[in-house]
């Protein structure tokens, strides 16, 4: 026995051997239990009365040294803290969506005395475990389950981290999220306001006439956005398919069929490279408003995102860490209107140079100019060094780097934006914008190009950097040209990366702490909980 009668005896046992041989030891215990008769350590069923939320809500204002004798409840949760305070006497700290509270085990409430030590001497911090009892409240003032018979539901085999210490080590985290939810607090309040997130968007849609569709996640053409997508292979088709990095066109084509206010939530998938905002598969909301342009889609951007904050935190501004939680706090302020600033206008400004007319930035002549700039200002663009390329590097780190408060940035460059309606003013330029807070993209959007014919130059365009060596130009989509000759109404589209701004609302800088299953490079370490042949566990 690991713990015999006595928290104490555990806690000095637990430091002085590996998780591999707890693992060992738990392991050969449960077996044991198996082999006797009236012992089932994984019973099929507990009934569940109440929940730990609902017993705290309901009997929290009892007085202390209360015992509600005519009232029995059933619930479970997982043991977070053993305290042995006699041999009569455990208490139990336990856990459940998110909620502890306090079981007190005492002898003199159960059958027998035999049936006191039977019942809690098998039990280890990580079980899970069912409880039968009375509410009431401590001598302390703790609201607690007087336990009148506990059982063991299922058990856990590992040692699981020091109280004290918590799981810190991202590796384990990541890899383990049940493991990071069970010993940190904080984890699953970040996955509660994700959920808030999607749901208000949803509601916010939902209740201005939006329709929430689905669309292929396979595709015969990767298309609706710049990147690099993912292939698989159809062996019954006997043909290449590509997960989809936007589902863009396909909702425009709704649009087209007469789906007036459409938008899908759903996962998107780029092969490209992972930083702390840039994960293989990420979530995204699109929708698209018929006979809408993009400055009425701006102003519902300001209401959604103005409203969920005040929604979630209870006021337009937010404290955020932008390195870590030991790092400066600053204070977003999501009050709308947000700033608005247009592209180019604010470059020559930052930069001190008049740019080439915008119906001309993608000559060679442009080019060099843009060229030039990166090298002057030390930007960093890898090849293929195109116009599109040079110019989106240079916004990166001249105009988007300092967007602290939400900010629109609006009015790029045609040659940037092969889906966009060009602007009605200004030649060589789209009715687009972007949003960004604290540097990073939240929104991009813009008025629906619908023109097939403007349609397939821009596809043809970007055919061509492709062939130049530009893996993420988008494809020609013939299927998509079809659609717009049928007649796509004058549209608003928009999309939104959900897990950026669940970073932002959740005051965390990686987007693997938004995501509960994070992509990881695969693990070679030979851990030491891991054993090669591990015990008998089956009970034969």
């Amino acid at each position: 026995m690991i713990r015999g009668k006595r928290e104490t005896k555990e806690s000095e046992k637990s430091f002085k051997i590996s998780p591999n041989q707890y693992f060992m030891l738990r392991s050969i215990e449960i077996s044991e239990l198996k082999r006797r008769p009236e012992t089932d350590p994984y019973p099929h069923k507990f009934l569940v009365t109440i929940s730990i939320g609902d017993f705290i809500e309901k009997y929290n204002n009892l007085r202390s040294g209360t015992l509600v004798h005519d009232v029995n409840v059933q619930m479970a949760g997982r043991i977070h803290a053993i305290r042995e305070s006699s041999a009569h006497l455990i208490f139990l700290d336990i856990k459940g969506e998110g909620m502890l509270l306090q079981v007190l085990a005492n002898a003199k409430l159960f059958h027998s005395e035999q049936q006191f030590i039977d019942e809690t001497s098998v039990l280890r911090r990580g079980d899970i475990i069912g409880i039968t009892g009375a509410p009431g409240k401590s001598k302390t003032g703790t609201i607690s389950i007087m336990a009148k018979q506990i059982k063991l539901l299922a058990p856990c085999l590992h040692m699981l981290p020091h109280q004290h210490y918590g799981l810190k080590n991202k590796e384990t985290r990541f890899r383990q999220r049940y493991l990071d939810l069970m010993i940190n607090n904080n984890v699953r309040s970040i996955f509660v306001t994700r959920a808030k997130i999607i749901s208000f968007i949803r509601r916010f849609l939902d209740d201005r006439g939006f329709l929430e569709v689905e669309t292929p996640m396979m595709n015969m053409i990767a298309s609706g956005a710049a990147a690099t997508p993912f292939a698989t292979h159809h062996n019954d088709l006997k043909m290449d398919l590509f997960l989809r990095i936007a589902p863009e066109l396909h909702l425009k084509m709704l649009t087209v069929g007469g789906f007036d206010r459409v938008y899908e939530i759903g996962r998107q998938f780029r092969n490209e490279g992972m930083d702390p905002t840039h994960n293989p598969e990420f979530t995204t909301c699109e929708f698209y408003m018929a006979y809408a342009d993009y400055n009425d889609i701006m102003e519902i951007t300001e209401t959604l995102l103005s409203s969920m904050v005040h929604a979630i935190h209870g006021s337009f501004k937010i404290k955020y860490h932008p390195q870590d939680c030991q790092g400066a706090e600053v204070e977003i302020d999501f009050t709308p209107p947000f700033k608005r600033i247009s592209m180019i206008s604010s470059l020559e400004a930052e930069l001190g140079v008049e740019f080439p007319p915008a119906n001309q930035l993608d000559t060679p002549e442009a080019g060099k100019f843009l060229d030039d700039l990166c090298i002057q200002h030390s930007v960093e663009c890898e090849s293929p060094r195109t116009a599109s390329r040079l110019l989106d590097k240079l916004v990166g780190k001249m105009l988007e780097a300092n967007c602290h408060n939400p900010t629109f940035l609006c009015d790029h460059p045609q040659m940037m934006s092969p889906l966009a309606k060009s602007h009605r003013t200004q030649p060589g330029l789209t009715e687009r914008f972007e949003l960004f807070v604290m540097g990073k993209e939240i929104c991009n959007a813009y008025t629906e190009l619908n023109d097939p014919a403007v349609q397939r130059q821009q596809f043809a365009q970007q055919a061509a950097n492709r062939a130049a060596g530009d893996d993420e130009a988008q494809l020609v989509d013939e299927n998509f040209c079809t659609a717009l000759e049928y007649g796509l109404p004058p549209t608003g589209g928009w999309g939104m990366g959900i897990d950026r701004l669940a970073m932002l609302l959740t005051d965390t800088n990686n987007i693997k702490e938004v995501l509960l299953f994070p992509a990881m490079k695969p693990d070679t370490t030979i851990r030491e909980q891991k054993i090669t042949s591990p015990p008998n566990t089956t009970g034969e």
